[in-house]
């Protein structure tokens, strides 16, 4: 049975409180504006709070960026060298948060392996929990997560004449896409698993599902914008737009070309 689109009773998000909590060993602060503008879209940053020894000159180029985003700084000493006393503070204040504030989920932004038990003890008492890190994240803490971004799409360093069309990869492209084995699978199996009598299946649901199988899948990852565009790049699917019933936008559909023995261009 296709998963078909709905408005009226689709859960709405946009009010969900969130903690942030930032590993500032692991995380750069070229991120930030790009990270907390992510985070929007899956709730209000109720919390937001960055972990690290602020005796450190290494930590100095964050210090500009906490004031003007409404971070705050949670001051951790390094007693031993060799151990990361900033990831013991941070499970400890995310374990308190979860028995003492009424939140709806947690973003861990770190690359580091240590937070995977944490991830997933959070997901245990029924927490949405978002994972942001750089591309060399431990597989294990990406897997436990609801949804995993990684962060070398966040950053704000970019050129400023790059190309803005939503249509075309953005200048981050990050994989090659057309040669992904992985990804097209992931992309055809879904679509067919979704796919009604004639072979299409709603580009919304399809994006769900997706996320559902894969926490870190983004179209971002492969330089695009929108996960529309990424079909439409593909030359395996082919993509519809039908009317919205009772409503003046456009819902768009996707199908594998081979459904009916088309062969690909």
């Amino acid at each position: 049975m296709p998963l078909l689109p709905f408005s009226s009773q689709q859960v709405d998000i946009s009010q969900a409180k969130l903690a942030v909590l930032i590993d500032a060993d692991n995380t750069q602060p070229a991120i930030i504006e790009g990270l907390l503008d992510e985070v929007a879209k899956y709730g209000i940053a109720s919390v937001k709070r960055i972990y690290g020894d602020w005796t450190n000159t290494n930590l100095r180029s964050w210090k500009d960026r906490l004031l003007e985003y409404a971070i705050q700084p949670i001051q951790q000493f390094s007693y031993t060298t060799g151990k990361n006393a900033t990831d013991s503070a941070m499970i400890i204040d995310a374990m308190d948060l979860l028995y003492s504030q009424k939140l709806d989920g947690f973003c861990i932004v770190s690359s580091d392996s240590d937070f995977t038990r944490l991830a997933a003890r959070l997901r245990e008492s029924g927490l949405m929990v978002y994972g942001f890190g750089e591309k060399k994240t431990p597989r294990a803490f990406v897997a436990v997560c609801d949804k995993f971004i990684y962060t070398e799409i966040l950053r704000d360093d970019v050129p400023e004449d790059a190309d803005e069309d939503d249509a075309k990869p953005v200048s981050r492209v990050r994989k090659d896409y057309k040669n992904d084995r992985r990804l097209l699978k992931l992309l055809r199996d879904t679509v067919e698993d979704l796919a009604d009598e004639s072979g299409w299946a709603y580009l919304g649901g399809v994006g769900q599902k997706i996320t559902n199988r894969s926490s870190e899948f983004d179209p971002r990852n492969y330089g695009f914008k929108k996960l529309g565009d990424l079909f439409r790049a593909m030359s395996q699917f082919e993509t519809e737009e039908r009317p919205q019933e009772n409503g003046t936008g456009r819902l768009v559909y996707i199908r594998w070309k081979k459904w009916k023995g088309v062969s690909p261009q």
